[in-house]
């Protein structure tokens, strides 16, 4: 019996999985594809994370398409790097709703602004936007300023050695930045590199990517069976307490000054403007006259943390490494540098030096180019839509193949070489909006994409004026993944000298 009703199990999974192979081959089989294998489809191919990257492109140049059909036990995924495909998804008003490994997101941001779709979506984007003004955004700049100084401390004592992966140093860096301003407090990452906030988060950074590319991870049932789920709960559990006396504190002491009126809450003592974190703008936001409940604000502060940590920390480092091994584009840098602070490394910038690092602006582009921190993003399609004669049906995943775009030497020639002035205005038309997408694009674009040009620009503009970046010894070559974000398995190695003005 038992044998009888495992066969029919196994029997019914086969006959689904034809069924939608059948089903979906039939809209798609234009679209070439590797090899499918019943069940597994192209799990085989695609289930290592740390391989994703360099299959996908092999997949691209070898069935000599820019659009690719992957068939997966569970779902079916067009993966594309095709301009016209990508421009009529990302500026579609109906296609804002992610793909399925989002989900994955929820234990730990639970239904944010980036987790969320349909009109729960337009909603917190909505409420949200405000916050991103950039007369909130400037405020925050001393927080820039501070914390690249104790980088550049940090990074002074590798003066000297032959090459250190950099990458740990920018992500204590800007955690720290994230915590100040998005909760109003420090987590001081950078000087206590083994808090237990700093580990949580850390750890939720890996179990997400695990998840989706594991067929027992993936699977929320079988999920809660495994170490990986215990080890998860433990560290969301920290992270919500974590969050949730902040913004319990930070709630009550709101109330008490709106209250007693006795404290101006936009000026300190001594007659300035205060810092508003962004958590004390959701506890002032209200929806249709209701304010925001402390599980919404909780929702959004840890998508603050995640979204403004780990996605700036990555361009911040391969901006260096690109540094390093670009010495010409560095030296062009300084001397931009130069002509604002003169020989004055010490002064903090303020927003009006920012607005003149023109070609420091280059670099982040061309960093953000060659190493987008969103590699590859996806949509779900929830009605038939049709591009280029193929109608792409209800049900399927869509993924846009950031890295790939951008490394298309159609689009950009000589693709790996690492060139800023492809940004300028003199060589770029900007006839293809959609070919830059490192913040994706459209009505899903990234709303804290003013927030990290303005970080990056602190802290780059920091760094090169105190310390020259030189490549690490042995030479250093990165091994990209596609993590959450975009990352480098052996690290990002570099070297550091002090900076001689002449």
């Amino acid at each position: 019996m038992f044998l009888l009703i495992l066969a029919s199990i196994l029997i019914g999974i086969l006959g689904l999985w034809y069924y939608k192979f059948f089903h979906y081959y039939g809209y798609l089989k234009k679209i070439p594809a590797p090899t499918v294998w019943p069940v597994l489809g192209n799990a085989i191919e695609f289930h290592d994370n740390d391989a994703f990257l360099i299959n996908l492109e092999r997949n691209f140049r070898q069935l000599n398409t820019k659009t690719l059909r992957i068939h997966l036990p569970t779902q079916t995924v067009i993966m594309t790097k095709e301009y016209k495909l990508i421009e009529y998804i990302l500026g579609s008003q109906q296609l804002i709703n992610k793909g399925f490994e989002y989900d994955f997101f929820l234990n730990w941001l639970g239904l944010s602004v980036f987790t969320s779709s349909g009109q729960q979506w337009r909603s917190k984007r909505k409420m949200l936007t405000p916050t991103f003004h950039f007369q909130i955004l400037e405020q925050f700049h001393d927080v820039f300023n501070k914390n690249g100084a104790v980088l550049v401390n940090k990074l002074k004592k590798q003066i000297g050695t032959p090459g250190f992966d950099v990458y740990p140093y920018s992500t204590l860096c800007t955690l720290d930045v994230i915590c100040e301003t998005a909760m109003g407090t420090s987590v001081n990452a950078q000087l206590e590199e083994d808090s237990a906030y700093v580990k949580a988060i850390s750890v939720m950074g890996k179990i997400v990517p695990a998840r989706a590319v594991n067929l027992m991870y993936s699977s929320d049932f079988l999920y809660k069976f495994t170490a990986m789920y215990k080890e998860e709960q433990e560290h969301i559990a920290y992270v919500r307490n974590y969050h949730n006396n902040i913004i319990q504190n930070r709630r009550k002491k709101f109330m008490e000054e709106q209250k007693s009126k006795l404290v101006d809450i936009d000026e300190d003592d001594l007659g300035r403007k205060k810092k508003v974190p962004f958590l004390d703008l959701l506890i002032q936001t209200t929806i249709d006259g209701q304010p925001l409940s402390d599980e919404e604000i909780a929702s959004e502060v840890a998508t603050f943390m995640f979204a403004g940590h780990d996605t700036t920390s990555g361009t911040l480092s391969f901006a260096l490494y690109a540094l390093g091994n670009h010495p010409e584009v560095q030296q062009k840098c300084f001397e931009e540098l130069k002509d604002i602070f003169g020989d004055d490394k010490e002064r903090p910038s303020t927003l009006a030096d920012i607005q003149e690092m023109k070609y420091l602006e280059l670099v982040i582009k061309e960093t953000l180019r060659m190493y987008p921190a969103a590699p590859n993003f996806t949509r779900t399609v929830l009605e038939d839509f049709t591009v280029d004669g193929i109608t792409y049906p209800k049900g399927i995943t869509i993924g846009i193949a950031a890295y790939g775009i951008h490394h298309d030497e159609e689009i950009y020639p000589n693709p790996e070489k690492f060139d800023p002035e492809r940004f300028s205005r003199e060589r770029n038309d900007g006839k293809k909006p959609f070919a830059f997408i490192p913040f994706s694009a459209g009505p899903r674009n990234c709303i804290g994409q003013k927030f990290a040009m303005l970080e990056l620009k602190t802290l780059l503009s920091t760094i090169l004026r105190n310390v020259e970046v030189k490549p690490a010894s042995p030479v250093h070559k990165l091994n990209l993944v596609p993590s959450i974000v975009l990352k480098s398995t052996n690290g990002i190695k570099i070297a550091v000298a002090e900076r001689k003005y002449k």
